[in-house]
């Protein structure tokens, strides 16, 4: 593996959050699983993994646009130190709450909804400040990529783990080491060296930074063709892993292991692709390798939803996770390689309406529609619609792009004319 590919660990600051997140992030898979299969085990219903996933995202779509400006607006390094340490609270009470197994589900799906409220303010703040830690910013497009890499080996080994703990003691056990594992993150951000933040004087209210920041996404074509299908995708096809408990329970007669394993390939298929995307030479075409993952996403959906062999399941449950994540990190790298600096916390936030805002309402859909038609034909029509949406965006692709070579046509024609 070419060096290049780590190249954004030559800052410091990068180095300690990578090291800090990448614990951090094992304990919120863990807790994740744990609180995906407490709630399936209680109720017995897909249909309540959907109102889970509901719960603990659809607050990020309501506040993200807020949790942007304020990203824009103040100290994003505070704002994340602030958000980091509210995550830590909300973990410790799951696990306080569960340990001594007086918990109903609907007072997990309240944690969960606070939760998805902490993100919303979380996630810009923590995207945005990427930038920041890189010293040179031709490493940013690498940097996003093994952010990937770190989100995916966390969700390769935190429901393994969760599976095991789940198995030999207490769900109350594995958000306990979530809460745990945010202190590494906040000692990382505590070592940084960052340099002093300076005010930015705006005299515009919140209303007006929200209008500012969608007349810019308006104004950039490029970034609004990424947020458009990834909302897509969302709404669509990511609430697929709503949908594993079921699997994990009925379809291949598992347990919590199960379901943690089925959940670790898929990280291993994800991280295998933020492997690949950290690799790729400056200059590629992002965008048809966006299409081209997002058709690997679909094919592995396909063959996984019918398929009752847990071997084969596995294999392709990596397959689905390499085209997911890469999807998703592409899109993240193409808008933050592309936006204007004091735009980034509000572009961002509209990245995460798309990807945290649009799954929840999908999720809704997910399970009821599993319910209706079962989880195995729910998955495969989840594959078929990742398929149309990567056929309907090469279309347009293609037509963009044969107009752009006919105007370049026209006016080398018009060139010649005057000449003559």
């Amino acid at each position: 593996m070419k060096l290049d590919t780590f190249r954004a660990f030559r800052s410091r600051n990068y180095r300690l959050y990578f090291m800090g997140q990448s614990v951090s992030l094992i304990g919120t898979w863990m807790q994740r699983t744990a609180v995906y299969w407490v709630v399936y085990i209680e109720t017995h219903s897909s249909f309540m993994l959907g109102v889970t996933t509901f719960a603990t995202q659809f607050p990020s779509f309501l506040f993200s646009l807020f949790g942007g400006v304020i990203s824009d607006k103040y100290d994003r390094y505070k704002v994340l130190l602030i958000t980091q340490i509210a995550s830590l609270i909300q973990a410790l009470l799951l696990a306080l709450l569960v340990l001594f197994n007086t918990y109903t589900v609907w007072e997990i799906l309240v944690l969960s909804t606070l939760l998805g409220i902490i993100n919303a303010f979380d996630v810009p703040a923590r995207q945005s400040l990427v930038y920041d830690m890189v010293d040179d910013k031709s490493d940013l497009s690498n940097a996003i990529a093994l952010n990937s890499s770190m989100v995916n080996l966390a969700r390769l080994v935190g429901p393994a783990l969760s599976g095991i703990v789940l198995a030999a003691f207490h769900a109350g056990t594995c958000f306990m080491i979530n809460a745990a594992s945010f202190l590494a993150v906040i000692i990382s951000l505590l070592l940084m060296k960052l340099k002093p933040y300076v005010p930015k004087q705006s005299s515009k209210k919140i209303i007006g930074e929200l209008k500012a920041g969608l007349a810019y996404l308006k104004a950039t074509p490029s970034i609004g063709f990424v947020i458009l299908f990834l909302a897509l995708i969302s709404f669509l096809v990511l609430p697929y892993s709503t949908l594993l408990p079921v699997f994990a329970k009925v379809i291949f007669k598992g347990d919590a292991s199960t379901f943690g394993y089925l959940n670790s390939f898929i990280g291993l298929g994800a991280i295998t692709g933020t492997i690949f995307l950290a690799s790729l030479k400056s200059g590629t075409n992002l965008k048809k390798i966006l299409l081209g993952t997002t058709f690997i996403f679909g094919t592995g959906l396909i063959l996984f939803s019918h398929i009752s062999n847990f071997s084969f399941a596995c294999i392709f449950a990596v397959i689905t996770g390499f085209g997911m994540m890469s999807q998703v990190t592409v899109s993240n790298t193409i808008i933050q390689t592309t936006v204007s600096q004091d735009m980034r916390g509000r572009v961002i936030s509209y990245f995460a309406m798309a990807f945290f805002g649009m799954q929840p309402l999908g999720s809704l859909l997910i399970g009821a529609l599993s319910n209706r038609i079962g989880a195995p034909d729910t998955i495969l029509f989840q594959g078929i619609a990742a398929i149309l949406i990567f056929s309907v965006f090469l279309f347009f692709m293609k037509k963009k792009s044969l107009k752009r070579k006919d105007n370049i046509d026209t006016e080398m024609e018009t060139e010649i004319i005057k000449v003559d």
